[in-house]
């Protein structure tokens, strides 16, 4: 009999990059490496636990944003193009390096990691990752959980309850949508927290959300088990603490196992090392080198010269690596069993774009860790929080403490001198959506379609997303023009309705450019 639990979370979140504007967009490369290197990877993992007959089970949120993405249409076409484009320059790599057997056989795995990759996406998956999603959580090994519609900040958008209520309807709307039930859990964004949102995410049906360590440990009265075991908010709904013991050993630079020097080097790429001629046709349209994804060297090491690649060795450290976070997780639920006089859960909470985009090895990672917890040891099962919630359905009531999983632990990382300017204007226009939701709402079609929309563009302002970007100072510009750019919409269309005089064709073409969510209803943010 099994001693405690390991809930394995990750959180598989984009912000909504969707440019019909432009036939070839850089940003929207965030999207495909996400599909090539860790979605469909995943799919792929569960693909043989399933076929092995392997015991697992892990949670996983799929945000909104993202799903509006993975399930549209023009999106769908230049993610296809994009592989063609790859699997073109692989070909060409192949026989570049044909001399050179180190790098041949690396220019081969790539070339048939994206064939395979063009094959399922078009042919076995039908497009349509979603619905795959959806196959394995009603196979019950995946729990499918959701987040706010476009990973709105709540804790600073707590001045406009309606606000933070449209995050999580519409998130829980398009949740309905994809996968045709109500969402057991939420990921709040950013895992921020504030005293009063478990009363809106009751209302929604909601029953669980995940937290900082801190934000559970700091809870009053002071929770009994510390962070493992599941708690209950005055509201009712449950609430789990992140173990910050397991989370470092994959997310800490020095002490995880990702800096492996046997892993493979993500900042080393071809789209740089390439003649700048021969990688042209490959990188972004106006000649600037980006990454390719094609990547030929290991970590190595804190030296700049890098060796060539090994996937073989890797994957045995991978192994090792799968084994050792194995053994660590028995140690802590014998110890914790012994003292807390119950089983205890280790929740263990991750960016999903860590495995196999940052991390190369990542999901071969957890494909190992998976079989060896099912196989190698009767310590403790792998298990989902609303599975855990049926085991010990009495828990201590507790309020916890805002916080986020930002540096630092609170609200510093979206509010700060790089960002701080959005927020007076998106809490004007948070206000401005209520009233005119009050005020136009039900009249016509035509002014719940522009309500729509407007609730569409603030919704994409409010994506804590472009807070993040400006304070890290990567891609700056393109963040500060997407608040911008959504603010200004939504005041367009605002005027429609206060003068009473409408562009349709302004309007169709906002509505083609932003067209997440089609089932929305303005009706979220009234009062």
């Amino acid at each position: 009999m099994e001693k405690g639990y390991l809930a394995l979370v990750l959180h598989a979140h984009l912000p909504f990059v969707r440019h019909p504007e432009y036939d070839d967009f850089l940003e929207e490369r965030w999207f495909f490496e996400a599909l090539t290197e860790t979605y469909i990877p995943i799919l792929e993992m569960m693909e043989g636990l399933v076929r092995d007959g392997v015991d697992f089970c892990f949670t996983m949120n799929l945000s909104p944003s993202l799903c509006s993405m993975l399930s549209d249409e023009m999106l769908q076409n230049r993610y296809i193009r994009h592989l063609n484009s790859l699997v073109e320059l692989c070909e060409k790599e192949i026989e570049r390096n044909r001399f050179s057997p180190e790098f041949h056989k690396l220019a081969l795995m790539y070339y048939h990691t994206f064939v395979r990759s063009r094959d399922k996406f078009c042919n076995k998956y039908g497009r349509n990752l979603i619905n795959e999603f959806k196959k394995y959580q009603d196979k019950g090994v995946l729990e499918i959980i959701t987040c706010g519609a476009t990973h709105g900040f709540m804790p600073l958008m707590q001045v406009n309850p309606e606000s933070v209520r449209a995050q999580i309807r519409v998130g829980a709307a398009s949740y309905r949508k994809h996968f045709g039930k109500t969402p057991l859990g939420i990921w709040l964004p950013e895992c921020g927290y504030y005293e009063g949102i478990d009363k809106i995410l009751k209302e929604e049906g909601i029953k669980y959300f995940l937290l900082e360590t801190h934000g559970v440990l700091f809870g009053e009265p002071r929770p009994k088990f510390g962070v493992f075991s599941s708690y209950y908010t005055k509201n009712k709904v449950a609430v789990f603490g992140r173990d910050s013991e397991s989370s470092k050993s994959v997310w800490s630079a020095e002490e995880g196992y990702p800096g492996d020097y046997y892993y493979r080097e993500y900042y080393r790429d071809l789209g740089f090392d390439s003649d700048y001629d021969y990688i042209k046709p490959y990188i972004s349209p106006d000649g600037t080198r980006i990454f390719t994804g094609i990547k030929y060297y290991r970590i190595t090491g804190t030296t700049p010269h890098k060796e060539p690649y090994n996937p073989e060795r890797a994957a045995h450290k991978a192994a090792d690596h799968a084994a050792n976070f194995m053994f660590n997780r028995e140690k802590q639920v014998e110890h914790l069993h012994g003292i807390l006089g119950r089983k205890p859960i280790i929740v263990s909470p991750y960016d999903a774009e860590l495995y196999g985009h940052w991390w190369f090895e990542g999901v071969q990672w957890l494909g190992f860790l998976m079989r060896k917890v099912c196989y190698d040891q009767k310590t403790f099962k792998l298990t989902t929080p609303s599975r855990y919630l049926k085991i010990y359905p009495k828990n201590q009531v507790i309020e916890p403490a805002a916080s986020s999983w930002g540096y630092k632990g609170y609200y510093e990382v979206w509010l700060n001198g790089a960002n701080d300017w959005v927020y007076p204007h998106l809490h004007r226009a948070q206000d401005a959506m209520r009233d005119c939701a009050q005020k136009y709402g039900g009249k016509s079609d035509t002014e719940d379609r522009i309500l729509n929309q407007m609730a569409r563009e603030l919704l994409l302002a409010q994506s804590s997303d472009w807070a993040f970007i400006m304070k890290t100072g990567t891609f700056v510009d393109y963040a500060r023009k997407r608040t911008i750019t959504h603010l200004e919409r939504f005041y367009l269309l605002k005027s429609y309705l206060d003068r009473g005089f409408y562009n349709f064709e302004m309007i169709e073409d906002i509505e083609e450019k932003d067209n997440c969510f089609p089932e929305i209803n303005y009706s979220a943010f009234r009062a």
